[in-house]
């Protein structure tokens, strides 16, 4: 199984990166690493982490990291990494725009 990462999980890396780096420009290069392996460790277990609860049917699911959280989809022969995103975002506004729970 593949592991594909979004445009916009690339932008998020990005913007991780960038924060990181403001005080520890050799930490957000290893933590980059480290998020991006934990992204590809996904396809030994894709089914391992729960779904977001409440969006159960968009078969969105969610790997913890950190004060991180990896969004991803399993399909039938690849993972989609949707967002990384800190735990304290309001990851609902981002990843189900309004009306998407109905």
């Amino acid at each position: 199984m593949t592991v594909l990462i979004t445009a916009q999980a690339e932008a998020d890396l990005e913007r991780i990166g960038d924060y990181i780096a403001e005080d520890n420009p050799r930490r957000a290069v290893s933590f980059i690493h480290e998020l991006l392996e934990r992204c590809g460790r996904l396809a030994e277990t894709p089914n391992g982490f729960s779904l977001v609860p409440r969006y159960e049917h968009t078969g969105v699911r969610r790997r913890p990291y950190g004060n991180y959280l990896i969004f991803y989809r399993v399909g039938e022969n690849r993972i989609e990494i949707l967002h990384i995103l800190n735990g304290a975002q309001d990851f609902e506004s981002i990843l189900f725009p309004e009306g998407s729970d109905q």
